[in-house]
């Protein structure tokens, strides 16, 4: 456990994972929590975070800004994917470095492993294949920044983390229709559809494609677990050039069963149509999270309960997307 004194950058606290931990953090009585807008601070000027982490020379930093999508928002900006988050990354890791902090966790994401890679992917996956299409860019970003911590471990003996989270969702997502990812965007359509008397949905691809999902708030537990473990747990269970941990609940359901799932939450009584014109993405993506499981923790919020507190969510801040 960190000790509630200790000041603590988390980088990305409006986020769907940063308000996630943000809320566990003042939960658990931490009272140096230093968080700033994308207004206050743009983590892809150097010389701003430069200047705010000399300021401020925190004890720790947490590393969950990103600029995040789904397949559809990952075809029509790869660009701004990969340059936005390898300069986020690169400004805040170093710039942490430079400050004199030398405990940091980065938050990754499952695309990092090969698009065909065995099942489940274990950590040791990693840069053994080619990865998806789709989100090469983001995903090769992601792999930068487990690089960079682990490069500055070596060099100068930091102690930064990396965790990989499978697909999340809950609190905070993104539910725009065409920006946001599978659940979020799945909601969005079952309850427009719903509120107008729509017949059908349309779904991207055959649904046979499996996924894998944590509840955010359990990824935020995951989160502070993990930075709480002393350096040497957390050496124990990695390698120093191999050293981010998944995380993940372990098991998967296919998007058709996903899909038939959130129908069911929202209500909606009509026809789902699958569009096997668009793309499944990877066929599974499924993480083998022994390892972090071995360091004592699991997650306790199961998908079917996930969803419908996901789903009361959406309801009670809908008007936030009408406009989407």
């Amino acid at each position: 456990m960190l000790a509630t004194n200790k000041t603590i950058y988390l980088a990305g606290h409006r986020g769907m994972v940063g308000a996630a931990i943000l809320s566990q953090l003042n939960d658990s009585g931490y009272k140096n929590v230093i968080v700033r807008t994308h207004a206050e601070l743009d983590l892809t000027d150097q010389a701003a975070v430069r200047e705010f982490m000399q300021q401020q020379k925190p004890d720790y930093v947490i590393l969950a800004a990103a600029k995040v999508g789904g397949i559809h928002a990952n075809n029509e900006y790869p660009a701004e994917f990969i340059y936005q988050n390898l300069m986020m990354e690169a400004n805040v890791i170093h710039q942490s470095w430079a400050a004199g902090c030398s405990s940091l966790l980065f938050l990754g994401s499952s695309c990092i492993y090969p698009k065909l890679v065995a099942q489940p992917m274990s950590e040791n996956a990693l840069l053994t294949g080619t990865l998806e299409a789709t989100n090469e860019p983001y995903a090769i970003a992601k792999i930068a920044g487990i690089k960079l911590c682990e490069s500055y471990n070596r060099q100068y003996g930091t102690d930064y983390r990396s965790m990989m989270p499978t697909n999340l969702y809950g609190p905070n997502d993104n539910f725009h229709l065409e920006n946001s990812h599978v659940i979020p965007a799945m909601i969005r359509k079952f309850h427009d559809a719903k509120a107008a008397n729509t017949p059908t949905v349309t779904l991207w691809g055959t649904g046979k494609a499996m996924r894998e999902f944590l509840h955010v708030n359990d990824m935020a537990a995951a989160c502070l677990h993990v930075l709480g473990l002393s350096k040497q747990q957390y050496q124990a269970s990695t390698e120093p050039m191999l050293s981010h941990l998944n995380a993940g609940t372990g098991e998967d359901v296919t998007i058709r069963e996903l899909a038939e799932t959130i129908q069911k939450v929202v209500g909606f009584q009509g026809e789902i149509i699958w569009d096997g014109t668009k793309p499944d993405g990877t066929p599974r993506k499924l993480m083998n999270v022994d390892k972090l499981k071995s360091l004592g923790w699991q997650p306790h919020i199961k998908l079917a309960e996930g969803l419908v507190s996901t789903y009361r969510w959406f309801l009670d801040h809908q008007g936030e997307f009408k406009a989407q």
